[in-house]
């Protein structure tokens, strides 16, 4: 009965933990980083982050499982904001291709979606899947000509 007892502790412990370490996991939160033209701006305008229009950037990898996810996703959301004035970008790299840009962008984990605004601004990090509608909201400001 004890061990039974144990286990159920344990394994009670584990979920707790793993609710904690994922509840940030796909959602939007507004980047706090100040770009100034340099080093990071040559490699966005590299992969085409030229600030000429909003783009989504997601990094992802051929072993990713999740980065399909996002790759429907971004896909959606920037189809459905196609015929806006600022049509957004669809930019999606190869982490193991740009391990600069990856390294210059602090991406910890994958898949790890950007979203730029029409100056070539970080806007917004998401890590792991974002949602449509949260993409969206986030998205559709940056698409309205100035």
């Amino acid at each position: 009965m004890i061990e039974i007892t144990i286990l159920a502790v344990m394994l009670l412990a584990a979920v707790a933990v793993g609710i904690v370490l994922r509840r940030r996991d796909g959602k939007v939160r507004v980047a706090d980083v100040i770009e100034t033209r340099s080093a990071r701006a040559d490699l966005l305008a590299t992969v085409g982050v030229t600030g000429t229009g909003p783009a989504v950037l997601h990094f992802s990898a051929d072993w990713c499982g999740p980065c399909a996810a996002v790759r429907r996703v971004v896909a959606d959301v920037t189809g459905q904001l196609a015929e806006s004035p600022q049509p957004p970008l669809d930019i999606e790299v190869d982490i193991d291709a740009e391990p600069a840009l990856a390294k210059e962008l602090n991406v910890l984990s994958l898949p790890t979606t950007f979203v730029f605004d029409s100056e070539g601004r970080e806007r917004f990090r998401i890590s792991g899947v974002p949602k449509v509608t949260d993409l969206r909201t986030a998205l559709e400001p940056l698409t309205v000509a100035a």
